[in-house]
């Protein structure tokens, strides 16, 4: 009998031993890196040349095509590893995208390079709405003051192509809407420009470049 009182007290502490160390289990965050696919990979060339931007309507504040070519040079210089060059291209319509004679006669020398070009647009909207006042703490018999509020909205359309230099075809094709909002009524074009073009670099590099993207995840220790 007591033999078997012995076995069973030792069984039940055996249980709480192991209830309780899966009670206080802990748990700690780590960043973990993971590659992004891309849909064209840039790194297979030796040189990007980047031409001037056909602009579909000119922006007055912002010359569109040269700070296009600016950014992306210096941006790419950044990360990608072969050269990065630019060309001056005359560009009339779209249609001359799709048109191999043209680009392979542009730069024969280059070989295993790429032509990174396209067309863009650039517009702002100014928003004007009547509100009224906001709430005081009092309240008050007379109506609220209607309060007119201004907001300006930038939108910059861009289409990127690559074209291979010896064939003149059309290797990668994407299409990028960025907008935004201020409520700042001194908020220049020049400025939201470099706030849009942001988003654009980030998905364009995420798809020709690889780049890695960090999550946070949970992992359980006792």
């Amino acid at each position: 009998m007591r033999r078997k009182m012995k076995k069973n007290r030792a069984v039940l502490i055996l249980a709480l031993l192991s209830f309780s160390s899966c009670v206080y289990t802990s748990y700690y965050k780590q960043k973990v890196e993971l590659p992004i696919r891309t849909s064209f990979n840039i790194s297979q060339f030796n040189e990007i040349v980047i031409t001037n931007f056909l602009i579909k309507k000119e922006t007055k504040d912002v010359n569109l095509s040269q700070e296009l070519v600016k950014y992306f040079s210096f941006e790419l210089g950044q990360v990608f590893k072969g050269k990065v060059s630019t060309l001056e291209v005359s560009l009339k319509d779209e249609a001359l995208f799709k048109n191999e004679d043209f680009w392979k006669d542009l730069s024969p020398e280059r070989k295993n390079s790429i032509l990174l070009t396209g067309s863009a647009q650039y517009s702002e909207e100014v928003r004007k709405t009547i509100s009224g006042a906001k709430n005081t703490r009092f309240e008050t018999p007379f109506h609220p003051k209607k309060v007119l509020s201004e907001r300006r909205l930038y939108m910059l359309n861009l289409e990127l192509y690559l074209i291979d230099t010896i064939s003149g075809k059309l290797l990668y094709k994407r299409s990028f809407n960025e907008s935004k909002g201020y409520d700042n009524p001194e908020q220049t074009s020049y400025f939201a420009f470099f706030d849009l073009i942001q988003g654009v670099k980030e998905k364009f590099f995420a798809s020709t470049l690889g780049n890695r993207k960090t999550q946070e995840r949970y992992l359980l220790s006792r």
